[in-house]
């Protein structure tokens, strides 16, 4: 969890070896904070490494593999406006909606700000929702899903926009 660089040569050769095996394949790269829930109710920490975790560090990498679509989730997770920048620079950078979002706060954010800034930048066919969302044993979050809907539906999303988010940009990315 963060203990890497992902323009470094070891994760450079995994994303080559995928890259070589399966043409538009996905890459999540898991960008600024995390905080893992299991690990909490376990009262584990979480030593995570930041200095590893910034979105911009992905801008060579999504250039040198412009076949290869990255997502990043959480909006970035805290680097929201990094996340944005390098997915304004990149068109294979998606950004993943999920989770709960706790990252804004460190931004005096809201939901509905974090879409509309998103949404500004890239546009409702580069975002997808509930690729990171979960963990055992909680299941789905019907919370976080009703969250997302009410912010978009607030922004005046058109409902072929929100379905993208939904679904079919994931479908679409997944080769279904």
């Amino acid at each position: 969890m963060h203990r890497y660089l992902i323009h470094d040569d070891a994760a450079l050769a995994v994303i080559d070896a995928v890259a070589a095996t399966r043409p538009h394949a996905l890459v999540f790269v898991h960008c600024g904070v995390l905080s893992v829930g299991v690990r909490a109710k376990l009262g584990l920490g979480s030593p995570f490494d930041m200095r590893n975790s910034n979105p911009t560090d992905l801008h060579a990498v999504a250039l040198r593999f412009p076949q290869v679509r990255f997502v990043i989730p959480h909006f970035g997770a805290g680097y929201l406006r990094e996340a944005l920048m390098v997915a304004d620079l990149c068109p294979n950078i998606y950004l993943d909606t999920s989770s709960s979002n706790r990252w804004m706060q460190f931004e005096g954010l809201d939901l509905r700000a974090v879409f509309r800034r998103t949404l500004d930048v890239l546009g409702p066919r580069r975002l997808v929702f509930g690729t990171d969302s979960s963990f055992f044993p909680r299941g789905w979050h019907s919370a976080i899903f009703e969250a997302q809907t009410k912010a978009l539906y607030e922004l005046g999303l058109k409902a072929e926009e929100a379905a993208l988010i939904f679904g079919e940009n994931l479908k679409h990315l997944a080769g279904v």
